[in-house]
């Protein structure tokens, strides 16, 4: 007789995990609270649908911290992997000039998940939605919102983090898992906005303004790329990037100091060389080509004194430094960090408490940068847990 499983959660993991379990072995139904499957899945490809990165997977498997826990399952089901996996099912990728993987072009968010439905209709998934999960009964069975309470042989969560409340990502069920015992850890905004009290003249003139081809380092940790500049403070991929380091020193000492590197291409020295005692405004732009933005946030910082001191602005351009107060909203952050402690699972991500019952995704206490780094992690979880259940039944 088949084993029935019971998924909690219709995103990426879910819908992956499906895709590959055996069902000539089990009987699977999905329950999600929604009334369709992949909703955040579809918002997150409003913006360009990054699907996962195409850098080697020995430097991949170290963008996750930790990173330990899901080694094997990015080992198992990788980047390449699900490029090769998204081409059997009609969805052909292309790496972008960031070394990003997105579908061809042409191809949207909602062809996407379609095609990955299809293969759950093919395998016959049962799909039931509005079914908005409520714990466990007296008798240990899985309760619903609209009172259905079943038994299943095995059960996976995939129920996400804490961000994005309106496609119903809202970690409400954090507190379910601590009433079963199991240790959770409090949700924190991760890729997200962070808090900056700009000098006022440079907000007006820069806001909304990139500052492109940068480096920024907190707690000796650092990362290219670029940001933008809001009213709140900043947001993008360099900083999202740093998000681990930033969020330490938040919580020790509710501020974090960055320092931006505004010309990383050159050394202190090469700057330094470049620049004279005259004309100074006119040597960074044809000079040191930095970007009429840059050149606003120095003027705005330094005093005259201080901008014409050409070892100083040097070692300013270097590393201009600016201090952190704090994180976006959870709900406005891209993903989140906190949900079920790593210590409660095995290394298949089954709950050490409670045999049979499986953890998969951004549920799980680890932090994943922008730029397909978290969809490929929930991706391998389901892939990689699916094979393990093949093989363990």
């Amino acid at each position: 007789m088949k084993k029935t499983v019971a998924i909690i959660g219709g995103g990426p993991a879910a819908m992956l995990l499906a895709a590959h379990i055996d069902t000539n072995l089990f009987d699977v139904t999905i329950y999600e609270r929604n009334v369709a499957l992949g909703r955040k899945f579809l918002v997150a490809g409003k913006g360009g649908f990054n699907l996962t990165h195409s850098e080697s997977l020995i430097d991949f498997i170290t963008r996750y911290a930790p990173f330990n826990f899901i080694k094997e399952a990015l080992t198992d089901f990788s980047n390449s992997d699900l490029q090769e996996w998204l081409t059997t099912i009609n969805i052909p990728t292309f790496i972008g000039s960031s070394k990003r993987i997105y579908p061809e072009k042409g191809i949207k968010p909602i062809e996407v998940l379609s095609a990955i439905l299809n293969v759950l209709k093919q395998k016959n998934v049962q799909i039931k939605t509005q079914h908005h999960w409520l714990g466990w009964n007296e008798k240990s069975q899985l309760l619903f919102e609209n009172k259905t309470a079943i038994d299943a042989d095995i059960t996976i969560f995939a129920l996400g983090g804490a961000s994005w409340k309106k496609t119903g990502s809202d970690g409400s069920w954090i507190n379910h898992f601590q009433k079963k015992g199991i240790n959770t850890i409090p949700f924190q905004a991760s890729n997200c906005a962070y808090k900056i009290n700009w000098n006022e003249d440079f907000l007006r003139k820069s806001e909304g303004k990139p500052l492109k081809n940068i480096s920024i380092t907190c707690s000796n940790n650092s990362q290219k790329g670029e940001i933008i500049i809001t009213k709140f403070g900043m947001e993008g991929g360099a900083i999202y990037a740093l998000s681990p380091n930033i969020r330490k020193e938040l919580n020790s000492t509710n501020s974090a100091q960055i320092f931006i590197d505004l010309k990383p291409q050159f050394s202190l020295h090469q700057v330094e060389s470049k620049l004279t005692s005259s004309k100074i405004t006119e040597q960074l732009t044809n000079k040191l080509k930095l970007e009429k933005t840059k050149i606003i946030l120095l003027k705005a910082y330094l005093t005259k004194e201080q901008f014409l001191d050409i070892a100083y602005l040097a070692k300013t351009i270097k590393a201009f430094p600016l201090t952190i107060t704090e994180t976006a909203a959870i709900d406005d952050a891209i993903s989140t960090v906190g949900g079920i402690d790593l210590n409660e699972i095995d290394t298949h991500f089954q709950l050490k408490k409670m045999p049979n019952t499986y953890v998969i995704g951004e549920m799980l206490d680890y932090d994943a940068p922008t730029g397909g780094y978290l969809l490929q992690s929930c991706f391998s979880m389901g892939v990689f847990l699916a094979r393990q259940l093949n093989k363990k039944f």
